[in-house]
């Protein structure tokens, strides 16, 4: 059985905010998402100052929404415990699964709504997990787009074992029809973030996939 985890994503802006809302979600969840944007490969900013984690307890990845995915691990890497790569921003993916294994990190690509399963194909063996993007990525609230759950499916008759993440769009009724298509690692944002009970919302999205 593999296992399921529900993972907050974290838009922040400043040190101040991103303390903020990891003190909302520590306790609640196992993982914590920290979403990266640099303003070029997505519109949004997020993260892209020199941030500080707390030792919580809990594990924490960073989603890279950056158009020079390997300046950023190189400052960074050891900081969080797995890197996410989007492969459209990969100029050699090989090189950089290599370089954040050889760190002891672990290493997943992500797929926007448009990109097919073949983009990472080759790499299914190489890597620890694959973010399959179920709204457009750069903000909290994206329009969730069921189609993208077909690359799932695809990825799990591919990869039995793989960690397949799907992020966006994860109310409750969403991440049944996700946990259906065989993901096991759900991202949220705005739904458990900005919840006003962080414990009840997490417990919501829980209890679909159980």
């Amino acid at each position: 059985m593999m296992k399921k985890e529900i993972i907050p994503a974290i838009i922040a802006k400043s040190q101040e905010e991103l303390d903020r809302k990891i003190a909302r979600v520590k306790g609640h969840v196992k993982v914590i998402q920290l979403d990266v944007m640099d303003g070029i490969f997505v519109k949004n900013s997020s993260v892209d100052f020199d941030f500080r984690l707390p030792k919580i307890g809990c594990g924490f990845e960073a989603h890279l929404m950056v158009s020079s995915p390997d300046e950023w691990i190189d400052r960074n890497i050891g900081k969080v415990d797995t890197i996410i790569v989007h492969i459209e921003s990969c100029t050699d993916p090989d090189e950089i699964v290599s370089f954040v294994k050889s760190r002891g990190k672990k290493i997943g690509f992500a797929l926007n709504p448009e990109t097919q399963v073949m983009r990472v194909k080759p790499y299914l063996k190489k890597i620890d997990q694959v973010l399959v993007m179920t709204v457009n990525p750069g903000c909290y609230g994206g329009k969730f787009l069921p189609k993208a759950l077909d690359k799932v499916k695809e990825l799990r008759k591919l990869a039995p074992r793989l960690d397949i993440e799907v992020d966006g769009g994860m109310d409750p009724k969403n991440i049944r029809l996700a946990d259906d298509a065989g993901a096991n690692l759900f991202v949220s944002g705005s739904y458990t973030v900005d919840a006003e009970d962080v414990r009840a919302a997490v417990a919501s999205l829980k209890k679909e996939v159980d």
